[in-house]
C-alpha cells in the first residue's frame, strides 16, 4: 500500500488544483442587507465529475494511510474539495442538500492532528466559512476569535476581523463589534473593505450611544457618494450611483438625523462639514434633518432646520429654496408673523444681493415675482409710519424699501413719483448725494411730470448742500455743473435758468473747461428778457478769462481792458483785474519766445513793465529778457542783462540764479577768469553739496584755462574742500603735480596721487587709472636714472652689487606703473624695464677688467662676462617682444614702436624685415602705399585689408606680396600665413632675392612649430 501512495498523491494534487479561494466579498452593504445576506454565490467553473475523480483520489489516498505530511495535506485537499462541492449544490437548485458537516470534520481534524502547521490560518479561515454557511455563527466567531489571535500575520486577517465585526454586531455585541471594523480601518494592507468598515464601525458606535465618533464613520461614508455631486439632484437620481449605494446613503442620511436629533440638533452639522469637500453636500443634512421633524409633526424645528443653512451659506444656490420653504411651513402652519418675517429675510437676502443673482439666475427668476410684492408691502407699511412718527428710523426704513423696489423694479408705472417722494426724504434727512441722485432721475431721467422741474432746481440744492461739506472735491463740483446746464437746457422757462446757467459758465472756467464756459457766457448775454446787470458783468468776465485760457493773449488783453472799464474805481477786483493783464502781456511775450521770435519776445517781456508797472511779474519778465538772450546765444546782450538784474533787484530772489548764467555766459564769451569768479560765488552760495563741489571744480578748471596765478590754490582749496570723488581728486593731484614749485613737490604729489587712487576701490575711473599710472611712471625714472648711473668698476663685486640692487629697485618701480593693467603705463613699463635689462648687459660688457690679465686669462674672462650679460640681453629681448605683441591687441604707442626698433638692432634676422615701396603708378602701387601708411599708424586690420586689395587688384604685385608676408611675420604673429607669402614673392621673382631668402630660412621653424598639432601631455 506504501508504494501507492505517490501515485495516489500525483492524482490528487492534478485533480485538486481548483481547491476554492477565500470567502467571496458582499456588495450590499446595508443593514438591511446584512440581516439578509444570502449565502455566497459560487460560480460553478467545474464539471462535477472533476470534483467527484479529485475527492476519490484524496480519498483512497487517505486510505492508504500515508506519512503525517501527506495525511494533511490530504485532509487540506478533502475539506476544499467538499467546501466546494456544497457550494456548487447550494449555488444550484439542490440547496437543501447542502451540507457543511463534511468540510467542517475534515478540517477540525486536519487542526487537531496538525496544531502547529504554518498553514493553519487558511484552514481556520475555511472553518470558520463552513461553520457561518452552515448556520453555526457561534463556533464561526470562536474560529474567527482563534484565527485573529493565533494567526496575526495571516493574508485573510482583515477579512477576518470584518466576519468577526459582522457577526458580532449580529449578536448585539457592539463594542467588540467596533473593534473588529476599527481593526480592520487600520490595517496598512489594501482589502477594499473601508467603506463597509466605517459604515459597520458606525452602526456599532450608534448601537452604543456613542454618536460622534458615529458620525465621524458616516460623513466619511457620505464623502465618497455625495461629494462634488450637485446637491440639488434628489439621492435617487445620482448619476452612477448604483442601487446598493442609494440605499446606503438613504440609510446613512437617516442614521444621522436620528444621532442629530439626540445631541444639539442642526446646530451639530456645522462641525461635522467644516470642510469644503462637506461643505458641498451640507443643505443635504439640513433638509435631512428638516424631513424628520416634519414627519415628527414639529413645524418649527423644521423651518428652523432650512433657516440655520441660509444663515450658514445665504449665497448658496440652494439657498432660496430652502427659505422658500421656511416661508411655506410657516404659512401652512398658521404662523403669520414668523411668516413675514421669513418674507423680510427672503427680500434681504434674494432681492438686495445682487451677488445672488450672478451667482444663481434660476433661482431668482423663480424668487423675482415674490421679491416685488414683499418689496411693495414694505415700502408701502414703512411711508405710512413715517408720515405719522417722522422719527429717523421710520425714514430709513422707507427709503431702504423705495431704493429697493426702485431699483429692482425701475420702469414700474408709479416710479416717478415714488422716486420724488423718496427724494424728499432723503432730503430732509441730510443723505444728501442720495438725495442729489434721486433728484437728478426724477428730473431728467424719469417720464415728465408735475414736478419734473422743481425736482431739477431741488437737485442744485442738494449738490451745493454736498459742495459745502467737501468744497475741495472736483467730482461733486463736476456732478453740480452738469446739473446746472441740465436744467438751464430741460427747464429754460424757469425764471432762475439765466442765473443758473450764468453760475454754472463761472464754474465751468474754474474747472478749466474755458471754451464751454466762453458758450454758455456768450448764452447768457444773448438771452431773453434780459438778464440783470450782475449776471452779465458775470458773464462777460467769463468770456475775458476765457480767452487767456485759450491762449489768445491779446484778446484777453483787450477784454480784460473791457472789463477794467466796466468795474467801478474802488471795487477790489481791480488789482486782480491788473495781474491778469500782466500776466496776458506775459504770455505773449512768452509765446513769441516759444515760436522762435526772440526779439519780439524781448520787447514784449520789456512792456510788462510799461503797461502794468506794479506787476509782481516784472522783475521775472526782466529775468526772461536776459534769459531770452542767452537762448539766442547773443551772449554780449545777455551779460549786460544779467549785470543790470544784478543792480535793478537787488534784493530778488532769482539774484541766486546770476551767478550760474554769468558764468555761461564769460564761458561763452571765452572769458575763463571772470567765469571762474562767478563759480566760486556759486560754490560759496549753493545749499547742496554737489553743486558747491562742482562749481568749485569749475573754477578751478576755469582758472587752469586762464594760466591763472591762482590756479593751483583754487586747485588745493578745491581738494582739501572735497578728498572724493577720487576721479576729480586724482586729476586735482596731477593738476598740483604739474603746478608744483619744484622737483621734489612734484614727486611729493605724484607719490600722493599713485596712493590715493590706488586705494580708490571701486570709485576707480579709466581716467584716473590712466593718470595713477603716469604717475607711477614718472615716480620710476628716478630710480632707472640711478641704476644707469652705477658704472661697473673694478672692484667689480662691489660695482655690481650696487647696480644690482638698483637695477631690482627700477624693475620694481616700473612693475608698479605696469601693475594696473593702463596700456600707457604697460608698454611704458615694459620698455623701461627691457631697455634696461639691455644696458646691464652692455655695462657688463663693457664692465673694467682686473690688471695683470695675460691674454688668455682675458680672453676667458671675456667669455665670462658674455656668459654672465647674455641672460639680460634675452630678458630684454622678451620684454621687447612681449611690447611687440601688443601691436595685435592695437596698441601702438611710442614705447612699443621703440621696442620694434630695439628688437631690429638685437635680433635682426627675426625683426629687421621692411617694407618694399613701390613708387610705380597704378592702382596696386598706390593701394600698397597706403597699407604701408596705415601699419605705420598701427592700423594693421586696415593696412592688412589694402594689401589684400592690391592683390585682388593685381594678383602678381610683388611688392605687396612681399609687404603682406611682412605684416603677418612681424606683427600679427602668423608665420604659416606670412611663409606662403615670402614663398609666392620669390616666385614672383625670377632673379631671386637673398635677403627674402634668409627670411624664409629664419621663418620656416617657427611656421612647422605653428602648424604642428598640440601634443596632450598622457594622463
Amino acid at each position: 500500500m506504501r508504494r501507492a501512495e505517490p501515485a495516489l498523491l500525483i492524482a490528487a494534487l492534478a485533480l485538486a488544483g481548483c481547491a476554492s479561494g477565500p470567502l467571496p466579498g458582499d456588495d450590499q452593504p446595508t443593514l438591511k442587507a446584512l440581516a439578509q445576506r444570502p449565502l455566497p454565490a459560487v460560480t460553478p467553473g467545474r464539471l462535477p465529475t472533476d470534483e467527484q475523480r479529485a475527492l476519490a483520489a484524496w480519498q483512497a489516498l487517505l486510505a492508504a494511510q500515508p506519512d503525517a505530511k501527506q495525511r494533511a495535506q490530504a485532509l487540506r485537499r478533502l475539506g476544499d474539495l467538499e467546501m466546494d462541492a456544497t457550494d456548487a449544490r447550494l449555488a444550484s437548485q439542490d440547496g437543501a442538500s447542502a451540507d457543511y458537516r463534511a468540510a467542517i470534520a475534515r478540517y477540525q481534524t486536519l487542526l487537531k492532528e496538525t496544531p502547529n502547521d504554518p498553514g493553519n490560518d487558511r484552514v481556520l479561515y475555511q472553518l470558520a466559512r463552513a461553520q457561518e454557511l452552515g448556520g453555526d455563527a457561534p463556533a464561526a466567531l470562536a474560529t474567527l476569535d482563534r484565527l485573529v489571535a493565533t494567526c496575526p500575520q495571516t493574508t485573510a486577517l482583515d477579512e477576518a476581523q470584518f466576519r468577526r465585526g459582522e457577526l458580532l454586531f449580529s449578536a448585539r455585541r457592539y463594542a467588540p463589534a467596533e473593534a473588529a471594523f476599527g481593526a480592520v480601518l487600520a490595517s496598512p494592507r489594501p482589502h477594499g473593505l473601508t467603506e463597509r468598515a466605517r459604515y459597520m464601525q458606525g452602526w456599532s458606535q450608534f448601537k452604543q450611544a456613542r454618536l460622534e465618533p458615529a458620525l465621524g464613520n458616516f460623513m466619511a461614508v457620505l464623502d465618497t457618494h455625495l461629494a462634488g455631486r450637485d446637491p440639488a439632484v434628489p439621492v435617487e437620481q445620482l448619476p452612477g450611483l448604483s442601487r446598493a449605494n442609494r440605499e446606503l446613503v438613504d440609510d446613512v442620511l437617516r442614521v444621522i438625523a436620528l444621532a442629530l436629533e439626540n445631541l444639539q440638533g442642526v446646530a451639530a452639522i456645522a462641525p461635522l462639514v467644516d470642510s469644503p469637500q462637506r461643505a458641498g453636500y451640507a443643505v443635504r443634512l439640513y433638509q435631512n434633518q428638516a424631513t424628520l421633524y416634519l414627519k415628527q409633526d414639529r413645524p418649527k424645528d423644521a423651518a428652523d432646520a432650512l433657516g440655520a443653512f441660509v444663515r450658514r451659506a445665504p449665497q448658496d444656490p440652494m439657498a432660496p429654496l430652502l427659505q422658500a420653504q421656511v416661508v411655506r411651513i410657516h404659512a401652512e402652519a398658521g404662523f403669520e408673523q414668523q411668516a413675514l418675517a421669513a418674507k423680510l429675510a427672503f427680500v434681504e437676502h434674494y432681492g438686495l444681493d445682487p451677488a445672488f443673482k450672478a451667482s444663481a439666475p434660476e433661482a431668482w427668476q423663480r424668487a423675482r415675482p415674490l421679491v416685488r410684492e414683499f418689496l411693495g408691502e414694505l415700502a408701502q407699511r414703512h411711508h405710512a409710519a413715517a408720515q405719522k412718527s417722522h422719527q429717523a428710523a421710520d425714514v430709513q426704513a422707507a427709503v431702504r424699501w423705495y431704493q429697493a423696489l426702485l431699483t429692482q423694479f425701475p420702469d414700474d408705472a408709479d416710479s416717478p413719483r415714488q422716486r420724488f417722494l423718496l427724494a424728499e426724504l432723503l432730503f430732509e434727512d441730510r443723505q444728501y448725494d442720495s438725495a442729489a441722485a434721486e433728484y437728478e432721475r426724477s428730473a431728467y431721467q424719469d417720464p415728465p411730470h408735475p414736478r419734473s422741474a422743481e425736482a431739477g432746481y431741488a437737485a442744485l440744492l442738494a449738490h451745493d448742500a454736498r459742495l459745502k461739506a467737501a468744497p475741495d472735491n472736483a467730482a461733486l463740483a463736476a456732478e453740480r455743473l452738469a446739473s446746472a446746464l441740465r436744467f438751464a437746457e430741460r427747464h429754460a422757462a424757469d425764471p432762475r435758468a439765466a442765473a443758473v446757467l450764468a453760475d454754472a459758465a463761472e464754474r465751468q472756467l474754474r474747472a478749466g473747461q474755458a471754451a464751454q464756459a466762453q458758450a454758455s457766457a456768450a448764452r447768457v448775454l444773448a438771452w431773453q428778457p434780459e438778464p440783470a446787470a450782475p449776471v452779465r458783468r458775470s458773464a462777460l468776465g467769463v468770456q475775458a478769462r476765457a480767452a487767456f485760457d485759450a491762449g489768445r493773449f491779446a484778446d484777453a488783453e483787450r477784454a480784460t481792458q473791457q472789463v477794467l472799464a466796466l468795474t467801478p474805481d474802488g471795487d477790489a477786483s481791480r488789482a486782480a483785474l491788473n495781474e491778469r493783464l500782466a500776466a496776458a502781456i506775459y504770455r505773449q511775450a512768452e509765446a513769441a519766445r516759444d515760436g522762435g521770435q526772440g526779439a519780439q519776445a524781448a520787447a514784449l517781456f520789456a512792456k510788462v513793465g510799461s503797461a502794468a508797472p506794479g506787476a509782481s511779474i516784472r522783475a521775472n519778465a526782466d529775468f526772461d529778457a536776459a534769459a531770452q538772450w542767452i537762448a539766442l546765444k547773443d551772449w554780449p546782450r545777455a551779460a549786460e542783462a544779467l549785470e543790470a538784474f544784478r543792480r535793478q533787484h537787488p534784493g530778488h530772489a532769482l539774484q541766486a540764479q546770476l551767478p550760474a548764467r554769468l558764468a555761461l555766459a564769460y564761458d561763452e564769451l571765452q572769458r575763463p577768469a571772470l567765469a571762474a569768479a562767478e563759480y566760486e560765488r556759486v560754490a560759496a552760495s549753493a545749499s547742496e553739496p554737489e553743486a558747491r563741489r562742482t562749481a568749485l571744480w569749475l573754477a578751478a578748471q576755469r582758472r587752469e584755462s586762464a594760466q591763472d596765478r591762482d590756479a593751483a590754490a583754487t586747485w588745493e582749496r578745491y581738494l582739501k574742500a572735497w578728498p572724493q570723488p577720487l576721479p576729480e581728486a586724482t586729476e586735482a593731484r596731477a593738476a598740483l603735480a604739474r603746478h608744483a614749485r619744484s622737483p621734489a613737490q612734484t614727486l611729493a604729489w605724484q607719490r600722493e596721487l599713485l596712493a590715493t587712487e590706488r586705494a580708490g576701490g571701486s570709485a576707480r575711473t579709466a581716467r584716473s587709472r590712466l593718470l595713477s599710472a603716469q604717475a607711477a611712471l614718472a615716480l620710476a625714472r628716478p630710480a632707472d636714472e640711478a641704476c644707469r648711473a652705477v658704472a661697473l668698476t673694478e672692484p667689480l663685486a662691489k660695482s655690481l652689487a650696487l647696480k644690482k640692487t638698483r637695477l631690482e629697485a627700477a624693475l620694481q618701480a616700473w612693475g608698479v606703473a605696469a601693475e594696473d593693467g593702463v596700456a600707457e603705463g604697460v608698454t611704458a613699463a615694459t620698455f623701461a624695464s627691457a631697455s634696461l635689462y639691455q644696458e646691464f648687459g652692455q655695462a657688463l660688457l663693457k664692465s673694467q677688467r682686473p690688471k695683470k690679465l695675460s691674454k688668455a686669462e682675458r680672453e676667458q674672462y671675456d667669455v665670462l662676462l658674455e656668459e654672465q650679460a647674455y641672460p639680460f640681453e634675452e630678458k630684454a629681448i622678451a620684454l621687447h617682444e612681449a611690447n611687440a605683441a601688443r601691436v595685435r591687441q592695437g596698441q601702438w604707442d611710442e614705447p612699443v614702436r621703440q621696442s620694434l626698433a630695439a628688437l631690429r638692432t638685437l635680433r635682426p634676422a627675426r625683426w629687421a624685415k621692411a617694407e618694399r615701396r613701390d613708387e610705380a603708378a597704378g592702382a596696386a602701387a598706390q593701394l600698397n602705399r597706403e597699407a604701408i601708411a596705415l601699419r605705420e599708424q598701427g592700423k594693421l586690420p586696415e593696412a592688412r585689408a589694402r594689401w589684400q586689395q592690391a592683390l585682388a587688384a593685381e594678383p602678381g604685385h610683388a611688392a605687396s606680396v612681399l609687404n603682406l608676408g611682412v605684416l603677418l611675420d612681424l606683427y600679427l604673429d602668423e608665420p604659416v600665413a606670412a611663409l606662403a607669402q615670402y614663398q609666392r614673392y620669390l616666385e614672383l621673382t625670377p632673379g631671386g632675392d637673398a635677403q627674402v631668402g634668409k627670411w624664409v630660412a629664419e621663418l620656416k621653424p617657427r611656421a612647422a612649430k605653428a602648424a604642428a598639432p598640440v601634443k596632450k601631455e598622457a594622463t
